[in-house]
């Protein structure tokens, strides 16, 4: 079953096999190196798999197989467990690291990490006269609206006076922006660039109620005819918005460190609040890893090595403590931000804007 990137994070973050450590398999492929890229990997996992996880398995490979043969694509992300019966993939529009990864739950920090980088946006190529709306996710663009109208554009003499002429144009206009506005309104995401030659754009953002304009991020002057340069410049704009976000992220974060406020940094402090749900804004490093366990009793995380749990003696097993922090933070739909600064590392290589200490 094929789902949406922009619903999926919650959904398979609720997914999670208390009684097995290697019940699903997360795997994120690119068509063009596929399958010899991942040959050697899925042996190795076969070779390192027992038993009941072995025979599970070597059965969810067999279903992944068959599933990517029916479904079109370049780029894509599957979750499989043959054991619980489930399958779900993401097709994804843009080259993904190759992985396999076996594990309790499905593997999401690639597709977090994608959701964060590109996010989705509205854009529209405005002019007196005529208007496209495109939805933009993920870098694919689709055309959701074209509208045009005939609209004179010179006074012919022996006709109304000039000044009625304009008020007719006035008014044509005004009702072409319009039937503009409620297209925009059932296509607009969270995130509009406008843009167009002359003062159109300016005069049809006047229009806009204040939630729209508010979610306006630049106001683009271009020449209608160049779309292509359009579109690579307004995924250019939102890129450079995305890192914007991600320092302004850990700025926050040490604004609020240093005045005692609403933030917690360090791994096992940040998982203790994410896990009772207090975080808000979970802030991550990018290539960050932290490798840790589990326990299969009393589910406590913690990062470093252990034989038995410390708090009930039960057995663990090693996770990704990230993979874990992350997981929480979809399940209480906390915002999570991927970072490149540098200053992130000094404050423990994640941290979190929390809603309540």
């Amino acid at each position: 079953m094929q789902i949406d990137l922009a619903n999926s994070l919650r959904e398979l973050s609720e997914v999670y096999d208390e009684t097995s450590n290697n019940s699903f398999v997360s795997l994120y492929i690119n068509k063009n190196v596929y399958p010899a890229a991942l040959s050697h990997r899925m042996q190795v996992c076969h070779n390192a798999l027992s038993g009941d996880e072995r025979k599970n398995y070597d059965a969810t490979m067999d279903e992944i197989k068959d599933a990517l043969k029916k479904v079109v694509w370049d780029h894509i992300a599957v979750f499989a467990s043959k054991k619980h019966n489930f399958l779900k993939y993401v097709v994804l529009p843009l080259d993904v690291e190759n992985s396999l990864v076996v594990d309790s739950s499905p593997y999401i920090r690639p597709l977090a990490r994608i959701h964060d980088e590109w996010e989705s946006f509205t854009l529209i190529l405005l002019s007196s006269d005529f208007a496209k709306i495109y939805s933009v996710a993920l870098g694919r663009v689709t055309q959701e609206k074209k509208l045009s109208i005939d609209l004179m554009n010179k006074h012919k003499k022996g006709g109304f006076s000039q000044a009625r002429f304009q008020r007719l144009r006035k008014g044509a206009i005004h009702a072409f922006f319009t039937d503009v506005l409620e297209a925009l309104q059932k296509h607009a995401d969270n995130e509009i660039i406008l843009a167009g030659p002359g003062q159109a754009k300016n005069q049809f953002f006047d229009m806009l109620p204040k939630h729209l304009k508010d979610s306006v991020v630049e106001v683009v002057d271009i020449d209608a005819r160049d779309e292509t340069q359009l579109l690579k410049r307004s995924i250019d704009l939102m890129k450079e918005k995305e890192h914007f976000e991600s320092s302004n992220a850990v700025k926050h974060l040490k604004e609020e460190i240093v005045t005692d406020g609403l933030a917690v940094y360090g791994v096992d402090e940040t998982l203790a609040a994410v896990r009772n749900g207090q975080v808000e804004l979970l802030i991550i490093e990018k290539d960050f890893r932290a490798s840790g366990w589990i326990c299969e009793q009393c589910q406590i995380v913690r990062v470093g090595r252990a034989k038995v749990c410390s708090n009930c003696g039960g057995s663990v097993s090693e996770v990704d403590v990230l993979e874990e922090i992350l997981e929480f933070a979809e399940r209480t739909d906390a915002k999570v931000e991927f970072t490149g600064d540098p200053e992130i590392a000094d404050l423990g290589h994640v941290g979190g804007i929390l809603r309540y200490k």
